[in-house]
């Protein structure tokens, strides 16, 4: 099983598009968790993940992130964030693990 991390500001708004995002893994039969956890959270867990997505509000970390972590990482885009289009999010993630 894949592990995708899902990391905003307070992990609160991320936690409702990480539901949706592992009903559309099902739905995909995908084998993957999809946990959502505040930035501040995030650098602990790094190393049990094999993607990590920023939300766009704190996509200025990406860098500091890549000089701590090897770990595929991605900010998801502005638009599809505010959409919730967890279908391309998702697609995002996928790429990221199929990297």
């Amino acid at each position: 099983m894949k592990k995708i991390l899902v990391c905003c500001n307070s992990g609160v708004s991320t936690s409702l598009l990480v539901a949706k995002m592992k009903q559309e893994a099902e739905d995909r039969g995908l084998d993957v968790d999809i946990e959502a956890k505040p930035l501040a959270d995030a650098v602990g867990l790094l190393a049990g993940a094999d993607a990590v997505l920023l939300s766009p509000q704190i996509g200025f970390a990406q860098g500091s992130i890549q000089e701590v972590s090897d770990v595929p990482l991605a900010v998801i885009e502005p638009d599809v964030y505010a959409r919730a289009d967890v279908g391309a999010i998702l697609d995002s993630a996928e790429a990221l693990l199929n990297a």
